[in-house]
């Protein structure tokens, strides 16, 4: 059977970033093994669906390039891909537990299970419990009919036998074992006809033909209920193989990374902004924040994995071609943001400006700067070994679309002298009458200009680079006076000129 592998997440919110390596994972499993990449939505749950998760997930993934050969807004054979819209799957398949024997009706309230808590904290309903609970193994059969007949409200839960191990080859950790003692009775079906998690995953894999079951850790102890699921059903020869990923970690490495991070710690956790009922719930996104979706999948990629070799930049061909499950480390990996920006610096730097000019339109149109993809490949060119974030084009390099707002006016008291005022007149008018304008052109007749005034470059080339930038950080003074063009350098100049002596004056 080829091989296919299924990313679950539920609608409960925003994902999470970790998400996205999990989604990631599999897919690059899947691409290399020449399977199928599968979407599946789990809304069981439907206390905690949040409208518009669905939608934002399915973008996620859209942005980062991990598309689903098929799944929920994806197509396939195997639907619905939406678990809500399973309902009667899940029932038959429950139902069919109970009439073997290795499910049962169980009619204990909430009050009175919330009873049984309070008077022993660490409760739970199984082998040594069930009989003194109200259920169909303990009720006699009459009592049980009328308890049907009359709908009384029930859930269906697993019969966990005990006294035995049941063992689990995970494909990162090697052989787990757990005992069948030491677990519960699991709801499988709930009393509004949801199935759980423990059911509707199992019943999904099986039929959708799931071959591999990549996921996070925090599902490792939940698999022991779900191999004896897969026995109680007589699927276990067709049984899934898993590997349940390492913790991705806080940036200091302790605990696991969550959602209240990002605001602690100044950074993104989710793929894209979220915007939650209070301003509490609203986090801002790889994608608002100015990542490549490449840079993000690189970063991603290796937390957590690394093939060996000192490689660190990835194409996601790349990454296909050197995945293996067993390269992936047991331990938590810490969620280094300086890394992530590394590697969106990196990218920004590989990519051409024509291709930089599509992310760097939509934010420049959104300032108002209404200029050619001429000029915006040329703002790449000069912006772009100096930038992390997409947006710095347009916010650290603002002066290329716009007056300067800031001058560096603790440089200039350094560096002007009003007796420099008829040099610079000169200099402009020099400038003026460059021929191509070109920046080597240029370059070529301030030097001159130097030497004919006497004077050193550190006397003239901080003050131009202040004047059209406002800042001495930047691009080259002369690709910048190129790019800016003849007219508006000049005009830079001299309104510079005349706030150079204003500052001079007021000290």
């Amino acid at each position: 059977m080829s091989v296919r592998v299924r990313f679950a997440p539920s609608p409960t919110g925003a994902l999470h970033i970790g998400g996205v390596r999990t989604a990631l994972y599999n897919y690059l499993f899947a691409k290399q093994q020449g399977g199928k990449f599968i979407l599946r939505i789990e809304d069981t749950d439907q206390n905690r669906y949040v409208p518009g998760a669905e939608a934002y997930i399915i973008e996620a993934l859209r942005w980062v390039g991990l598309l689903p050969d098929e799944g929920q807004d994806f197509g396939g054979d195997m639907g619905p891909y939406r678990q809500s819209e399973r309902k009667e799957i899940y029932k038959k398949y429950a139902l069919e537990l109970v009439r073997q024997g290795k499910a049962y009706y169980a009619f204990d309230t909430p009050e009175e299970l919330e009873a049984l808590r309070e008077k022993e904290p660490n409760f739970t309903c199984n082998f040594r419990t069930r009989m003194g609970m109200s259920n169909s193994l303990s009720l006699p059969a009459d009592q049980l009919q009328k308890l049907l007949d009359a709908g009384v409200p029930s859930v269906i839960r697993l019969k966990v036998e005990s006294g035995r191990d049941i063992f689990i080859n995970d494909m990162i950790r090697g052989e787990v074992v757990f005992s069948s003692d030491e677990l519960d009775d699991k709801v499988l079906l709930k009393a509004d006809g949801m199935p759980t998690y423990h059911l509707a995953n199992i019943v999904d894999d099986h039929l959708m033909q799931i071959t591999h079951v990549i996921r996070g850790e925090e599902w490792l102890p939940s698999t022991a209920h779900h191999v004896l699921l897969y026995e109680a059903f007589g699927w276990a020869d067709t049984m899934p193989r898993f590997a349940h990923l390492p913790l991705i970690l806080k940036p200091e490495g302790n605990g696991k990374l969550s959602k209240r991070d990002g605001a602690k710690f100044g950074m993104p956790v989710f793929p894209l902004a979220w915007e939650g009922e209070t301003i509490e719930d609203n986090f801002p996104g790889f994608r608002e924040t100015g990542f490549l979706p490449q840079a993000v999948l690189n970063f991603m990629a290796l937390l957590g994995w690394h093939p060996g070799g000192d490689q660190e930049l990835f194409t996601l061909e790349e990454m296909i071609a050197a995945f293996s499950v067993e390269h992936i480390s047991k331990g938590g990996a810490r969620f280094d943001y300086d890394k992530a920006k590394w590697f969106n610096q990196k990218y920004i730097q590989a990519m051409s400006n024509e291709a930089l000019v599509e992310h760097i339109r939509p934010l420049a149109e959104a300032k108002g700067y209404a200029v050619s993809d001429r000029f915006l490949a040329t703002v790449a060119g000069l912006m772009k070994e100096r930038v992390t974030f997409l947006p710095d084009f347009v916010e650290q390099g603002y002066y290329l679309f716009e007056a300067v707002k800031d001058y560096d006016n603790e440089t200039l008291q350094k560096k002007w002298k009003s007796e420099l005022t008829p040099v610079f007149e000169k200099l402009i008018d020099r400038v003026h009458s460059v021929a191509t304008f070109e920046a080597a052109e240029m370059e070529g007749m301030v030097k001159e200009f130097i030497q004919e005034q006497g004077l050193k470059p550190g006397d003239v080339l901080p003050l131009l680079r202040i004047a059209l930038a406002g800042t001495m950080k930047g691009p080259a003074v002369f690709d910048m006076a190129s790019a800016l063009g003849r007219d508006e350098t000049v005009n830079r100049l001299r309104v510079a000129l005349h706030h150079f002596n204003q500052t001079v004056a007021t000290v």
